[in-house]
């Protein structure tokens, strides 16, 4: 896709999607505390391109001066891409001010750099926003959050213990067909929540193995594998080389990520979270089955999950080769059900679909795009829509659903202490892997 085409195709996405293009200069007032906050990239993959970069530089008040990748080749087309929207923005000649830098530590510890965007493959996740909380470096963070309980617990703990501006970074809390069905549900207009049925897509059919291969030249394999084992590099276990239209091959390795229930449960659960009023919390039972592919792509796949909150609430989850994305809540009184992304809404009252918010009614419609909510954050020094602490307790609903497909029973569960109710082999599972020390 030639450049020019990328960015028309990203402006008709984000205006079909709502996503405002710069942060009105009334959000901040006449006494905003810069102008200018400068960002730094830490990981310029699929992610970045298709979402993270071109929202950012759209922010006004915010400058790109830095990006990093393992992949050089990556780390210059983000280069090009910065550099590209500057001199096209500022109308002068070429710009050359973004730069490179290949060790992740280096962007961290800069002290020119405000912000950072953390856009890593998941297993890199906590070590990054650890060391970024104790540098006090504020940052967005791309989901999922973690890769166990514990892991999600010590960032979120660290955030509060630093003090720093830190956000979970899914887009759906803004997404105005998302967050109607939240406002539908928290306004009554379906009666008493009663059930949340979630269905994820369905992935490709796993890879079975592949031989080892010579790390490609431009490409830093042991900084990408970092915290994560040793084990010999194999393309189908990194991602495709000189490309970003793909999604990654790691996402399907449970070393580095947990699959679907996590890659799309951190959306949806988070948004089922919302809906229910437990975001600080969690469900008190849960109970599965999925298949386990003995294969290179090992990740959990055509699963059916379910959870039960103190309040009542039932909530399922399920994948299959056919499953579509989508989120229905029912009510005593109405359902609603919101299918595929940015979502098209049914109602068993068609009506509640063209309500609007009343005043002292939860009322979504001025929440801001989630970069454009991460850098008011920033300025204002107030806590963002989807704080660590909340980004956590979403994944966490992920994770206890994949143990409890492990295990193989049903298990209690105590949010409030996170732990399983009398099940060693299932507390066992919520520990943080063991990490390699060399790249942290």
């Amino acid at each position: 896709m030639k450049r020019r085409d990328f960015l028309k195709n990203t402006a008709l996405t984000t205006a079909s999607l709502g996503i405002p293009s710069i942060v009105p200069s009334s959000v901040f007032g006449k006494n905003a505390p810069s102008n200018r906050i400068t960002v730094g990239f830490i990981g310029t993959g699929r992610q970045v391109f298709a979402s993270n970069l071109p929202q950012m530089l759209a922010v006004e008040g915010v400058q790109v001066t830095t990006v990093c990748d393992v992949d050089i080749w990556r780390q210059t087309k983000a280069q090009k891409f910065v550099n590209e929207f500057y001199t096209k923005k500022n109308g002068v000649n070429a710009y050359k001010g973004c730069q490179t830098v290949g060790d992740y530590r280096d962007v961290i510890n800069d002290k020119k750099i405000d912000a950072l965007m953390i856009s890593t493959p998941d297993h890199w996740h906590i070590p990054m926003g650890l060391m970024a909380a104790k540098a006090k470096k504020h940052f967005a963070i791309e989901k999922p959050l973690s890769l166990s309980v514990q892991q999600g617990r010590q960032l979120a703990d660290a955030v509060k213990k630093y003090g720093v501006i830190a956000r979970t970074d899914s887009e759906f809390r803004s997404v105005r067909k998302q967050n109607f069905a939240v406002e539908l549900v928290r306004n009554g207009y379906l009666g008493d929540l009663k059930r949340i049925d979630i269905t994820f897509p369905s992935d490709p059919t796993p890879v079975a193995t592949q031989a080892d291969m010579p790390v490609p030249n431009g490409l830093n394999y042991d900084m990408w594998l970092g915290p994560a084992p040793f084990v010999p590099y194999t393309q189908m276990r990194v991602h495709d080389l000189n490309q970003i239209n793909k999604r990654p091959n790691w996402m399907r390795i449970d070393t580095y990520a947990q699959g679907m229930i996590s890659n799309w449960g951190a959306h949806y659960f988070d948004m089922a979270q919302w809906a229910n009023n437990s975001e600080n919390s969690g469900p008190v039972e849960v109970q599965g089955s999925g298949v386990f592919p003995k294969s290179l792509w090992n990740t959990m796949i055509n699963f059916k999950v379910w959870y039960k909150y103190a309040n009542g609430v039932e909530m399922t989850c399920e994948q299959s080769p056919t499953s579509t994305p989508s989120i229905t809540y029912f009510g005593s009184k109405e359902w609603v059900k919101i299918d595929g992304y940015p979502g098209k809404a049914t109602s068993s009252n068609p009506a509640l679909l063209d309500l609007k918010p009343k005043s002292g009614e939860m009322d979504l419609t001025g929440v801001l795009w989630d970069k454009n909510d991460f850098i008011q954050g920033v300025r204002t020094n107030q806590q963002t829509l989807i704080p660590i602490e909340v980004g956590h307790r979403g994944i966490t609903i992920s994770q206890i659903g994949l143990i409890a497909c492990q295990i193989g029973e049903k298990l209690k569960w105590q949010p409030e202490k996170e732990l399983f109710d009398g099940n060693n082999a299932a507390n066992a599972l919520l520990a943080a892997p063991i990490l390699r020390n060399k790249w942290l």
